[in-house]
């Protein structure tokens, strides 16, 4: 789960990291309200959306002008007028793709008086099976240039589970930082404490672009993207309160209400799989014969008739998907279940596309037998491979 940058912030802030003064608005009214709070002189107005890139976005509306979506401020009503601009347009940056998002609320901050800028993150390293900390003397809207083009510049350290987080690691990323002074020892409090964050509330990603060294010589959170194991959350129901529904895919949140792991992509095959990595493979093979999976949808191991056939219902209400294939291997789930969940879907839908079957595994006889039986239009496939190749064949 993504959570906004205001909401970020709020949570590093009860840790006791630097952050700037902030207040989330959701009208014009708010953001000249939540200016006024503000120290200033300068504010910086930030649309919020669950994507990076913003500073370097787009509108698609030309009445919210053509700044990106953060932008400057020099008096509350400027800041105001920043807001009503970009509120209710469609911001487009490299993360959102050209569809865009629509901006329904803003962040109005303090402006800060900074002298360098850096990268700082913390993620899930599963090649190592660790915790790691990224960081780069190259902060700001061009990581992602830096990766690719010098990637000695980022500083990669992992740490060991039994042991936490340890004063080393926060003098390494401090010199890799070219840190000095009170700055430096900043950085290594810092270290120590936004790992404790991460561990305690489940994070997945904590992502600060930009740490900033203010030209008083401190440390300041500038930026800060936060991502949450959606399996932890019901330790953490303060965190679960801070989800905005309207920022996730609404087939994606339909997902959710049954428990099936759903990710919408940009093909055409619908992908109906039992288990993660057969999911994975099914999406490989499809691609390995020349067509795009239009989504990732694991239904799990012990899926009911209902589950089957909502997780179709999603898969079909996708214009996109052109065809579809089912690929289950029975073990606690039951070939005939999943053959009766299909055939209720196909008639509560009416499908109008190819669909290829294959089952494998617990009552794969009984469960054939029943789609055989069933007179739809439904493709049996013997293997994965036979399975893939008559669906991308059907599709087109």
């Amino acid at each position: 789960m993504n959570i906004h940058e205001y909401q970020a912030k709020r949570l590093l802030k009860s840790y006791g990291v630097p952050v700037a003064e902030g207040r989330a608005a959701f009208s014009a009214a708010e953001a000249e309200a939540a200016a006024k709070e503000l120290p200033g002189p300068v504010y910086v107005v930030k649309s919020q959306i669950h994507a990076g890139g913003r500073g370097k976005g787009k509108f698609r509306e030309a009445s919210a002008g053509d700044k990106g979506g953060v932008r400057i401020a020099k008096s509350a009503r400027e800041a105001a007028e920043e807001a009503k601009r970009m509120l209710g347009a469609t911001l487009v940056t490299k993360q959102t793709g050209p569809a865009g998002k629509q901006v329904n609320r803003i962040y109005i901050e303090d402006g800060a008086d900074i002298a360098k800028e850096f990268y700082l993150s913390a993620l899930v390293d599963r090649g190592a099976g660790r915790i790691a900390f990224i960081a780069s003397t190259e902060g700001g809207m061009n990581i992602e240039e830096v990766a690719k083009e010098t990637p000695e510049k980022i500083v990669t350290i992992r740490i060991d589970p039994a042991s936490g987080v340890m004063p080393h690691h926060g003098r390494r990323i401090a010199s890799a930082l070219k840190l000095q002074g009170a700055a430096w020892k900043q950085c290594v409090a810092l270290v120590e404490t936004l790992y404790a964050a991460f561990v305690e509330k489940d994070m997945s990603l904590l992502e600060i672009n930009p740490l900033v060294l203010l030209k008083d010589g401190s440390l300041r959170v500038l930026d800060a993207k936060a991502s949450f194991d959606d399996n932890a959350l019901f330790r953490h129901p303060n965190v679960s309160e801070m989800r905005d529904a309207t920022e996730e895919e609404p087939l994606e949140r339909k997902a959710k209400e049954f428990d099936l792991s759903y990710v919408k992509l940009d093909g055409s095959i619908g992908c109906m799989v039992n288990g993660a990595g057969l999911a994975m493979a099914t999406m490989d093979i499809i691609k390995h014969f020349g067509a795009e999976p239009a989504n990732f949808l694991d239904v799990g191991g012990g899926a009911s008739k209902e589950k089957v056939t909502e997780a179709f219902k999603i898969i079909t209400s996708d214009p996109g998907v052109k065809g579809i294939l089912v690929n289950i291997f029975g073990g606690i789930m039951r070939c005939d279940i999943i053959a009766e969940g299909i055939i209720a879907a196909v008639k509560e839908t009416g499908l109008k596309v190819p669909l290829v079957v294959r089952l494998e595994g617990t009552n794969v006889g009984k469960g054939k037998e029943i789609l055989a039986r069933s007179g739809l239009a439904i493709t049996p496939a013997d293997d994965l491979e036979d399975a893939a190749r008559k669906v991308v064949k059907a599709v087109g």
